[in-house]
């Protein structure tokens, strides 16, 4: 089971960029590696589409859940997972009537939701991120699963966003305002939550995650404390009847994203006690702190590792 959960939750969330080499470094695989590691065989993965409303899908493969905007002026989508699935997006895409990507959304960098830059932005794809992505994807970084590290390369300039943002921006397409809303450090420093007001729904990218714990990339700023505010600034955003797409995971609703507020507030309590006594990270592990979530979440003692990281530096400030 843990070994299942850390394949969906954490290997689909953070395979590696492009470098097909072990010899990256602080020991950090390459993509072929990994590839090996987990079996995983981007070949074979298919999209599932589901309806959400007349303008809007989501599609379903490996990576990231891409979220599409279909209408009169084109189509919009919101994290774009991996080159090999792109001509699998494209023809999910046709297949619900829409034509080539006009626009894609980066949540944010990790190249699970934003590597299909490297086959859109040379096809003529607008890429849109907020700013702190943009500058983490200009360079080289380890990615510390826990487990196991690996490195994601910098992008060529023809897969960078073009267009960046600080907190706020908006698009006014297919027939809705669509409003890019960034709201501190939580999963990354550079997280993108994607509110379409008409339709009535939000893409958090991996800020919520459906599929298990959450990771937290709390080597390059990612932080438990900001995760739980930014979710809870995104529920201050929206209301009871908005449909609400995770990063990873089934489509979920306001009462979903609430409970995980909840759930990831009570743990960050627990975090805090435990730290604040002068616990060790073994010692945090071993008192199972997450034991009455588990059942649904999936125990995963690599989530006790970073969020312990996170709230210690937290404290330590």
């Amino acid at each position: 089971m843990f070994l299942r959960k850390f394949k969906l939750t954490f290997l689909l969330a953070f395979l590696s960029v492009g470098a097909s080499s072990a010899h990256a470094h602080d020991g950090a695989l390459g993509l072929d590696e990994v590839l090996d590691a987990f079996g995983w065989d981007l070949s074979k993965v298919e999209i599932r589409t589901e309806k959400v409303t007349d303008n809007f899908y989501v599609l379903f493969g490996a990576g990231g859940n891409i979220g599409v905007s279909v209408g009169a002026q084109g189509v919009l989508i919101v994290d774009d997972q991996f080159p090999e699935m792109i001509p699998k997006v494209d023809d999910a895409i046709r297949e619900i009537g829409g034509g080539s990507v006009d626009f894609a959304v980066n949540t944010h960098w990790h190249f699970d939701h934003a590597e299909g830059n490297l086959a859109l932005g040379p096809g003529g794809t607008w890429l849109v991120s907020q700013a702190n992505s943009r500058e983490k994807m200009l360079s080289d970084n380890v990615v510390n699963l826990v487990s196991l590290k690996y490195l994601q390369k910098a992008y060529p300039k023809s897969a960078l966003p073009v267009i960046t943002f600080d907190d706020t921006m908006q698009f006014h397409f297919n027939g809705e305002q669509i409003d890019l809303m960034h709201f501190g450090p939580a999963h990354t420093t550079g997280d993108t939550a994607v509110i379409l007001r008409g339709s009535n729904i939000v893409h958090l990218g991996d800020v919520f995650n459906r599929s298990g714990y959450p990771f937290i990339d709390a080597d390059n700023g990612g932080d438990l404390a900001g995760m739980i505010a930014f979710c809870q600034a995104v529920l201050d955003e929206i209301d009871e009847t908005t449909i609400v797409v995770p990063g990873h995971g089934e489509i979920s609703d306001y009462a979903g994203l609430e409970n995980y507020i909840k759930v990831l507030s009570t743990l960050h309590g627990r975090f805090e006690k435990l730290i604040k006594k002068g616990k060790t990270l073994e010692e945090v592990i071993a008192a199972e702190p997450t034991k009455d979530f588990d059942a649904e979440w999936g125990a995963n003692d690599n989530f006790v590792n970073r969020a312990y990281t996170s709230v210690k530096r937290e404290l330590a400030r």
